[in-house]
Order: structure tokens, then sequence, then C-alpha cells
């Protein structure tokens, strides 16, 4: 008889918990405990159960006596598996309990386990117990021993695989002999079994996971809407080596462009989220049908640059769109300045300040279903510009025309943005940054993300906003080339035109000012950045470090 190494195994009911016990007890290096402290929470609680009696009488119901000498007494194996259920994890034990061991976390879906709850007790917020599972991987994480979250469902998908990675995660070697049991009754089976194991009786291994959902009680839905968050939030503990979509689909974690914004917390509606939470309504107009306005905006030495000129253009899109119950001027800006601050951003960042017609009563295109009134999204990250403004970019002509205001007029900023979406696409396929695109009479209307300059013999040339979006960034440059004192021409200009230009740039919120060196293969003049196109740059640079409007700022407590 020696030490056992302990494996405490935390879960809720309903969720393969014990299937995952029978698949640790066919180990040669391991024994089993089913419950072990469930007579003690029973004694703490007062809870009636079927089998109250019997379990007092057969289990020992001091909680410490029970660490002391069942769970981390002496062992005839290497280890000591204790399947726990977190309720049971009731505030008069010591925290020998967290402090000793290796923990994992097993978790389900609530809408799976909620259907058949009540078969031996009625289901409460209590007894589903994810919010107390997501108090102990808290604790845990505290500690410094963040435990391995696994997913009943990923468990019946691939048992080998999750099973691989959770003895990897607990330093232990696989055994095969995991995968498969006998079926019926099991010595070590808690008293409660013939109440709750039967259908895990009749198992020899994991089931696969039902192909439909049982349909939920009405009656329960309130209480899955206040497990569902805690699920979500174990959920996205999971291994991230690949992670599966409902559809089977394998997508890998993808690393962020920036990884400091995955941290990120997002104005949505009335109020600052976590990044993984900033999600809108399924109803929402800008799901149903892109029905929404958005702005860009940068943010330099603790400025927002040129802020009102872009709830000026908001406002004009709002109304266009005839929008009902859209914030006011000073709620948007308050949003915006919450966000910053609490994201800690006033330098280097970026803003998709989204307004959309909100959430409908019930699916469908009318506005008449907009009842709720619009949502507010601020999203701010970490971005410098996103294209080389240094050593230039590439461009090609896409053959998707830009949207005539005979159909969509561009000068609406609205989330519909599939007309640049394909032209996008394109610029993609022929690996270069960006597309221009083209008005329907085959001149140079802007780029599927910007607007474009061009420079010939000394003179600034930029195409009307006939049918590009009239850019804020845009009309700032066309102000510093007077301001540089370069002759500027807003007119009509073919593509040729480009082709042979000296120099050419674009401009945007998100880019700034970018060198244009290549148009559908010919070299824009010397194949460098021109001095007209580094002169506008350095104006553009020296106008956005002091001006703008100030960031106001809380003083500290």
């Amino acid at each position: 008889m020696g030490e056992a190494e302990v494996i405490h195994s935390w879960s809720t009911p309903r969720s393969l918990s014990t299937s995952l016990m029978y698949s640790f007890a066919q180990r040669d290096d391991i024994e089993v405990l089913d419950e072990p402290l469930y007579a003690n929470f029973l004694r703490v609680t007062g809870v009636e159960r079927p089998y109250l009696n019997e379990v007092l009488s057969k289990m020992e119901s001091d909680g410490n006596k029970v660490l002391n000498e069942v769970i981390f007494g002496p062992g005839e194996k290497k280890y000591r598996y204790c399947k726990h259920i977190a309720k049971q994890r009731t505030p008069d034990l010591t925290a020998d309990l967290m402090k000793r061991g290796k923990h994992f976390i097993l978790i389900r879906n609530p809408l799976h386990t909620l259907p058949s709850f009540d078969k031996v007790v009625p289901p409460s917020f209590s007894e589903i117990g994810l919010a107390g599972l997501a108090s102990i991987y808290c604790e845990l994480s505290e500690l410094g021993k963040a435990p391995p979250v696994i997913d009943a469902e990923d468990l019946q998908k691939d048992p080998e695989a999750v099973l691989h990675g959770l003895c990897r995660d607990l330093n232990i070697p696989f055994q095969a002999s995991m995968l498969r049991w006998e079926a019926g009754p099991k010595e070590y089976d808690g008293v409660w079994a013939p109440w709750w194991y039967s259908g895990v009786h009749k198992s020899t291994g994991f089931s696969k996971p039902r192909e439909y959902p049982a349909t939920l009680p009405v009656q329960l839905y309130d209480l899955l809407e206040l497990s569902m968050p805690f699920y979500r939030m174990l959920r996205s503990k999971t291994r991230k080596t690949v992670h599966t979509s409902p559809l089977g689909s394998l997508f890998p974690d993808p690393p962020l462009p920036v990884p400091e914004n995955e941290k990120i917390l997002v104005w949505l509606g009335d109020e600052l989220v976590p990044r993984n939470d900033a999600k809108v309504s399924v109803f929402d107009s800008v799901v149903q049908g892109g029905d929404a306005a958005w702005e860009g905006l940068r943010i330099y030495n603790g400025r927002v640059f040129k802020l009102e000129e872009h709830l000026d253009r908001l406002f004009d899109s709002a109304k266009a769109l005839a929008f009902a119950n859209v914030p006011s001027r000073e709620a948007i800006k308050e949003a915006i300045f919450k966000t910053l601050n609490a994201n800690g951003m006033f330098s280097n960042s970026h803003i998709r300040l989204t307004l959309t017609r909100g959430k409908k009563v019930t699916s469908g295109m009318s506005p008449e279903f907009n009842l709720y009134g619009c949502t507010l999204i601020v999203l701010a990250e970490w971005k410098p510009p996103v294209y080389d403004n240094t050593g230039g970019i590439k461009l090609i002509t896409a053959t998707t025309r830009r949207n005539s205001p005979n159909s969509i007029d561009s000068k609406i900023h609205h989330n519909n943005l599939i007309n640049n979406i394909l032209a996008k696409i394109e610029g993609n396929v022929a690996q270069v940054e960006d597309a221009i695109m083209l008005d329907k009479d085959g001149f140079v209307s802007e780029t599927n993300a910007t607007n474009i300059f061009m420079v010939k013999k000394g003179q600034v040339f930029t195409p009307h906003a006939d049918y590009c979006l009239p850019g804020i960034t845009r009309a700032t440059v066309m102000d510093l080339v007077v301001k540089e004192k370069f002759v500027l021409h807003e007119r009509r200009i073919s593509l040729s035109e480009f082709h042979a230009a000296d120099e050419v740039w674009t401009t945007g919120t998100m880019g700034e000012i970018t060198p244009v060196l290549m148009i559908d293969g010919r070299v824009i003049g010397d194949g460098k950045v021109g001095p007209v196109t580094k002169q506008i740059q350095h104006a553009y640079k020296a106008i956005t470090e002091d001006s703008g409007v100030l960031i106001p700022r809380s003083e500290m407590a």
C-alpha cells in the first residue's frame, strides 16, 4: 500500500461522467471512486433523494474524513480516479480538495441534458451545476492549476483522440483499454446506480451523439438561458488544436494579425462585453440583410481623428436608410470614449463603428419588424495601417463594376458590401493588395476599399465621387494637396491614364495614404514612391499628430 496519485474528475449530472469513470476503470494502473463526497453533500445540504438513507448508512458522511482517509488515503494502484459532481464541493471541505492531485473538467451542453434531467430530480440552476464547474475552473486557475476541459460531445464523436489528449494533459500514458468495457453494473458503482445508471449499464463504450436533439420543454427554456453562458465559457477552454463546426468541417484555431486583440472589450448595444461575447442576435437586421451603416475611425495621440465628420456621415446614412430610434450623437460619442478607455487604446488603434437598424421581432426584410431600436457596435482594435505605406502596393482592375446610384448609392455608407467583396476576391486571386473598380461607363471610380489619386506632370487628379464613397480621408487629402501648392483636378479619369501616371496613391482611414507601384502589370512611374506622394504623406502625418477630438479620461480614484 502506498500513496496514490489522485485524479479529480469534475462534472455535472447527465454528462457522461459515469461512462468516463468506466473508461478509466479499465486501466491496469488505476482504481476509481464513484462520488466519494456524495454522503457529505446530502448531510450538509439536507436535500431529498429516494436513496438518501441507503447512502448515509453505507458511505462516510464526514467530508474531511473522506478527504483524508478515502480520497487521499493509501492505495494499491498508482492512480486513484475520483468522480465528483460540482455541487458536492461544499463549503465545509478543506482546501486540500483543490490543492492536491490533478483535476480536469467534463462539460456537456445543457441543451442535451435538460430534457432528460427530471427522471429522478426536478431540474434547477443549482442541480444543472455549470456555474459550480465555472467556479471550480476559476479557483484552480488562481492556484496555477488551470484544469483541462473536455466536452462530452467531442468525447462521443472521437473517444480515442479526446482520451489521448486528456491523458497527455494529465501526464499519464494513454491505454487502449479505456475505449471499451463490459456491459452491466460494476462493483464500484455508487448505491444510487439503480436510479441513474440503467442506460450506461447497457453500454460497452462511448455512444455516438444523438443525430438530432430531443425537444426542449418550453418550461426549461429559462434554465437553458441561465446555463449557456457558463457552458460557453468552459467550452472556450477546451483543447484548441482543431474544433469541429456543426456541419462537420475542421478549422484550425487561427492566429490573430495582432495578438493583443485577443482580449479586447467591445461595445455592443448598451454595454461593454469581452470579444468572444460580442455577438449580435440572429434577428438583427445586419444579419438578416446587411441592413446597417458603418464608419472607420483612427486614434492618434489620444484623439479621435475626424470624429465629427465621421458622425455626420453616419447620421446622414442612417437618415437615408430611414432608421428609427437612432442613438443620439452624444450617446455614440460616450460609447466610443468608454470603449477606448476600457481597452487603454489612445493611439495606433482603429474603430469599426456600426449602427444597425436593430433587432427584428421575426425574420424578414421589412423595417416594420424592427421594434427594438438600433444596435450600436463599437469595435476598437490595435491596428497599424493595413498596407505597406513605405514600399507600396500593387493593384489590378476588377471585372466587377462599382454600383451605380441608379441601384445603390455609394454615398450611403452601408454594410451591404458584396459589390466591394467580389472585387476584393479578384484582387486576392491575382495576389495583389486591392482591385480598382470602374463605373458603368468604364472610368475609374475607386478601389474595393479606398479612394484613389494619380499624379501627372506635377498635377494631382482624382475621380468624381459619383459612383464611389466621398471618403473623409479623401477630402482631407484633397485639402492637403491644395495647401501643398499642387493643382488638383476632380474629373472622370480613364484606366489608361492611371496606367500612364507618374504616381498613384490610395486613401482610406484604415490604410491612410498608400503608394501604388503597379497596376495591371504596368509599372507606375519609375516603380518607386514618388515625391508628391511622400510630400502628401508627410503633410497627412503632421495633421494627424495634433488634430481630432480629445478622448476624455477619468481621474484615477
